[in-house]
């Protein structure tokens, strides 16, 4: 079977995107999936994105990891399909669709541009040496003097696997300060096992643990990734974060197609 792909990235977090409102794509071939993410005898991703029908909404988002899996809400891919919705004339320059962890609104402008609102948080665990919180994906953030030096993957899966977060595991980021408004991140992926360039749920979850912790006063912040730069804003009310958007590029690449048989 010939598969129609679609490829887009978001500050350098790609994605493989299927348009699966025939619903054509068996969302169970566990193994296909992991073969099309693959960089060297597939596509090439960090994860894979159908886009499907949705009763209540304009359409609706399923996340698979590269490893194979349906994993939580991506922020980049979010953001991304956003887009991919936009190409297929699904959607024109704001949306509501649903994912995982819910409804999402959003808006793309001319340039490319996507803001996509987030889950509120509340729940934010802050110990001596981390912050955890779930911006639709579980998130441990760890304060850095120069996140350029650390070996992230190393320190991530050690995390990720410890005992701390249990057989689910989490996604880990090292947060360097820059300034009041501006913050720079690196972050070890569950699902991919590795550093990814840029990480949406991450670069919103390690914005607020700044605040939530005290360094950084303000509600729009600026975001430095491997793969470019995001901004996330939101508004605070005790200790409770809503209107949270994760503001950034989200862009084509290529589109082609690829015989299933073949794996």
């Amino acid at each position: 079977m010939n598969i129609q792909f679609f490829k887009y990235q978001g500050t350098g977090n790609d994605f493989i995107m299927i348009d699966n409102r025939t619903e054509f794509f068996s969302k169970n071939n566990t193994k296909l999936i992991k073969q099309l993410c693959d960089r060297r005898f597939g596509i090439g991703a960090d994860g894979l994105i159908l886009l499907e029908n949705d009763k209540f909404s304009d359409f609706k988002m399923v996340y698979y990891n590269s490893d194979g899996n349906e994993s939580s809400m991506c922020g980049n891919g979010g953001r991304c399909i956003v887009a991919f919705a936009k190409q297929l004339n699904v959607i024109h320059e704001e949306t509501t669709f649903m994912a995982v962890d819910g409804e999402h609104y959003a808006k793309i402008s001319a340039d490319g541009t996507v803001s996509l609102q987030m889950k509120n948080v509340e729940d934010i665990k802050i110990a001596a040496d981390y912050v955890f919180l779930n911006t639709g994906s579980p998130h441990h953030i760890t304060l850095v003097e120069d996140v350029k030096s650390v070996p992230v993957k190393e320190i991530g899966s050690q995390i990720r696997y410890s005992d701390l977060y249990g057989k689910a595991g989490s996604n880990v980021n090292f947060v360097e300060i820059i300034s009041n408004s501006l913050f720079a991140v690196r972050t070890y992926e569950r699902g991919v096992e590795d550093e990814t360039l840029s990480c949406g749920t991450g670069v919103t979850a390690a914005a607020i643990a700044m605040n939530a912790i005290g360094k950084t006063t303000s509600n729009e912040i600026d975001v430095l990734v491997e793969g470019g730069q995001l901004k996330v804003s939101f508004q605070k009310e005790g200790n409770h974060y809503h209107n949270v958007f994760l503001i950034g590029p989200a862009t084509f690449v290529f589109e082609g197609t690829i015989q299933s048989d073949n794996f």
